[in-house]
């Protein structure tokens, strides 16, 4: 088991309830996807959104967003660079080394805990 500092959603306060709100989801999830030429130096997508998810964004009419990921820096922003502040759409980012890291220990269906 690993913990990494990171930065989430521009609005990281709480839990993710729908597209463009700029939160991250919380909780448990499972990788499902490996995306080698992501724009974020490598990328590690999750099962986001859960049928709970889907099921409380349609009670409030709202689409539940999706398109979520581990993953490092924006490509060409150097590789000892990391933006310190919660600057995502509502993914998950990490160093390019830490990323980097990630990408060679973590195969999909690995179970990843998403806590701020």
């Amino acid at each position: 088991m690993r913990t990494y500092k990171i930065a989430l959603g521009f609005a990281p306060a709480g839990d993710k309830v729908q597209q463009g709100d700029g939160k991250t989801p919380e909780g448990m999830f499972t990788i499902t996807r490996r995306n080698p030429d992501s724009k974020y130096h490598l990328s590690l997508g999750i099962d986001y959104p859960q049928a709970d998810d889907i099921a409380r964004a349609q009670a409030a009419g709202v689409d539940p967003g999706g398109d979520i990921f581990i993953h490092g820096q924006p490509n060409g922003f150097g590789k000892l660079a990391t933006i310190p502040t919660d600057w995502t759409a509502g993914c998950i980012a990490v160093s390019d080394t830490e990323i980097e890291e990630l990408w060679r220990v973590v195969q999909t269906g690995t179970t990843v805990e998403i806590r701020p």
